[in-house]
């Protein structure tokens, strides 16, 4: 095994390549290919579907699936996060959610209405894969670097995994543009296009496990040298950590008021990251189905570029501004791209508004991580911390996508629910206002 010092190159370089692997899952899954091939299974049957003797719109059912996935990850995470934390064994709780996460991406290749529970817990797996590995991926980052490090090597990490799930994208979109030349053709049960989504589902899970292979050959195993057998008595260890951070929060003013604004705009960033496709594919008024698929990939490669420049853009800014002033200012451009969402009817509209979205995205997410570790008091107990910061960042998603699927189901236009994701923001920018400057 390598071991390499704290602040190491090659080690920073390891834990930021994770991002490269993992990354291909929330582009390729959760925001570009498996929402249009999940909107196109429904083109025939209508939008509604009976669920446990409801009928439930399918924008509005992944919705809840997606909340529930989220409600298991936030249990889990202090559970698993405190075991981890006391055998000192973080990568295999790593590697354990890494491969639960790729296998189901591979068992989407099966998807079907006619089969939808079994489906739905394919896309719940991988959605809870692909959360829980990132719980002991982001505790690694006060571990392997220095506090000057942080915010550079956690904007190279988000910006690596722009470019790397871009990268499969494209050879994504070019197999489903010309199957053809991939010979993959029509069948009667299906066409060659949707086939070629099933595909992609397949190729997610092969990068996912083949390139997070060199990130877990230099990581350390976890933050002690020996292993201890884990008893009955630490099993809920975890919770009591989550409790004691919750003690010192009291302590740590600007810590405390910091994450109740994270909460809070956090769920209104991860939602629209998860519903932005289906939002497209359903209230643009695209010429054709084929347009519809091919505008909304590249409208998500869009993002996915702009936010590699948004990234270290942010960056520079938190130098020259601080964190807390760049951050107020994303959340107030968030804030206007949520309004304005509501009146966007053309693809042109659509393009433009993605290109806005993918500058705010890539900074947003770099720059609230890195954050959150810089504001941490001196501590061994990093997985704790970086549990309870992904905790309040899960309950926060489940309350997002709770409130845009009730909004949607409701009035039958995920319009209304956007909107009304810029009061989070806008409520995320008044509290970020508290937060001290030291």
């Amino acid at each position: 095994m390598i071991h390499l010092q704290k602040g190491d190159k090659k080690l920073l370089n390891a834990w930021a390549f994770y991002d490269w692997a993992n990354s291909v899952y929330p582009l390729v899954i959760s925001s570009a290919v498996f929402p249009i091939f999940y909107d196109a299974l429904f083109s025939e049957s209508g939008r509604y579907i009976n669920v446990l003797g409801f009928s439930v719109k399918n924008s509005a059912l992944i919705s809840f699936v997606t909340a529930i996935a989220f409600l298991k990850v936030a249990f889990l995470s202090p559970l698993l996060s405190g075991i981890a934390d006391y055998v000192g064994n973080k990568k295999f709780f790593m590697k354990f959610f890494c491969y639960m996460g790729a296998l189901s991406c591979m068992g989407l290749y099966w998807f079907d209405l006619n089969h939808i529970y079994l489906s739905l817990l394919f896309y719940l797996l991988g959605l809870v894969g692909f959360w829980g590995s990132l719980v002991f991926y982001n505790s690694y980052l006060p571990d392997i670097a220095f506090e000057e490090q942080q915010d550079a090597i956690s904007a190279k990490g988000y910006s690596l995994g722009y470019i790397g799930s871009v990268v499969l994208l494209i050879i994504n979109l070019a197999i489903v543009m010309k199957p053809e030349l991939f010979h993959i053709s029509d069948t009667p049960e299906e066409s060659a296009a949707m086939k070629a989504m099933r595909y992609s589902f397949v190729m997610v899970g092969v990068w996912w496990i083949l390139f997070s292979q060199y990130t877990y050959y230099y990581l350390p195993q976890g933050t002690k040298d020996t292993k201890q057998k884990v008893t009955k008595a630490i099993i809920f260890n975890g919770f009591k950590e989550l409790k004691k951070v919750w003690g010192l929060l009291e302590e740590n003013i600007r810590l405390k008021r910091y994450l109740n604004s994270f909460f809070v705009y956090s769920m209104a960033v991860q939602t629209v990251m998860l519903v932005a496709t289906y939002f497209g594919s359903q209230e643009i008024s695209w010429e054709s189905k084929d347009q519809s698929t091919i505008g909304l990939i590249i409208c998500i490669l869009l993002i996915q570029i702009v936010a590699i420049i948004g990234a270290f853009a942010t960056s520079k800014a938190s130098q020259k501004f601080g964190n807390i002033s760049t951050l107020i200012f994303i959340n107030s451009i968030w804030v206007l791209l949520c309004i304005g969402a509501y009146f966007i009817k053309l693809p042109i509209h659509f393009y433009f508004m993605a290109a806005l979205v993918g500058l705010v995205m890539g900074g947003i997410q770099s720059l609230s991580r890195s954050t959150y570790s810089k504001f941490l008091p001196e501590t061994e107990d990093t997985t704790s911390f970086f549990s309870f910061y992904d905790v309040a960042e899960k309950i926060g998603i489940i309350i997002g996508m709770l409130v845009y699927g009730i909004i949607d189901q409701i009035t039958g236009s995920p319009r209304y629910s956007i909107v009304f994701l810029a009061v989070f923001f806008l409520i995320g920018v008044l509290l970020l206002r508290k937060v001290p400057k030291k």
